[in-house]
C-alpha cells in the first residue's frame, strides 16, 4: 500500500468497510509473529499480518476472506493487542490497510502506538462489539463510517456510539497526532532554535 494512503493530519472520519477478528485476548504475536521482527522495515509487514493465524485457517481467516478485502475498520473483543510491546503490530495492521479498530477494550501499549500512527482505537461495551461483529459478518460489503467528533460507528442501517478519551480524540481530530508533520510544518522555528543553540554551533562567548 502507497504511503500516501497513510494517515496524516486530522483524523476526523473513517469510511470504508469493516471485518471481523474475535477473540479474547489476542496478543501483538498473533499479529505480527515474532520471526517477522527482522524486518529492517515495516514496509512489507501489511503481508504477514495474522500470518500464523491465516496459515492454519487456510484461507479461512477474515484477512483472506474476499469479501473483507479492501477493509479499513477492524472490530475486535477485549484485551486486544496484548501480550509484548512490539510496534510492528499496528504497523502491520496498518500496511495492510486497517485505519480504525473498534473493540471492548485495548491493551495500553497497542492503543498508544496505533494512536501514534493516526489509527484510532474506540471501544463499545461486550454486547454492542458482539451485535456489530454479527452485522458485520452478516453484511461484509457494507460501508461504515467512524465519526470522532460524534463519536459514532455508522451505516445505512445502524448506528453504534463509542467512546474514545478525550486526549487522544482532541489529538487525532485536530492532527496533534501527528509529530512528524508538526515538526516538519515548524522548520523554520525550529532550524532558529537550532542556530541559537551554543553546543549545535560552537561555544561562542558572551560579550
Amino acid at each position: 500500500m502507497p504511503a500516501s494512503s497513510f494517515p496524516t493530519g486530522s483524523i476526523q472520519l473513517i469510511k470504508g468497510r469493516a471485518l471481523v477478528v474475535q477473540g479474547e485476548d489476542i496478543d501483538t504475536d498473533r499479529i505480527i509473529p515474532a520471526r517477522f521482527l527482522k524486518c529492517v522495515s515495516f514496509e512489507a509487514l501489511g503481508d504477514q499480518v495474522f500470518a500464523d493465524d491465516r496459515l492454519e485457517l487456510n484461507g479461512a481467516h477474515p484477512f483472506d476472506q474476499a469479501a473483507f478485502q479492501g477493509a479499513s475498520i477492524l472490530v475486535v473483543n477485549g484485551n486486544f493487542g496484548c501480550g509484548s510491546s512490539r510496534e510492528h503490530a499496528p504497523q502491520a495492521l496498518m500496511r495492510w490497510g486497517i485505519r480504525a479498530v473498534v473493540g471492548v477494550s485495548f491493551a495500553e501499549i497497542f492503543y498508544g502506538n496505533c494512536l501514534a500512527l493516526g489509527i484510532p482505537c474506540v471501544t463499545a461495551s461486550p454486547e454492542d462489539v458482539q451485535r456489530l461483529q454479527q452485522t458485520v459478518i452478516a453484511a461484509p460489503e457494507g460501508p461504515w463510517t467512524l465519526d470522532l467528533e460524534a463519536l459514532t460507528l455508522s451505516s445505512a442501517q445502524d448506528t453504534q456510539p463509542v467512546a474514545l478519551a478525550e486526549g487522544p480524540r482532541q489529538m487525532l481530530t485536530t492532527g496533534r497526532w501527528d509529530a512528524t508533520s508538526q515538526l516538519i510544518s515548524r522548520d523554520a522555528e525550529l532550524s532558529a532554535l537550532r542556530d541559537r543553540l551554543p553546543y549545535l554551533n560552537g561555544f561562542r562567548a558572551s560579550a
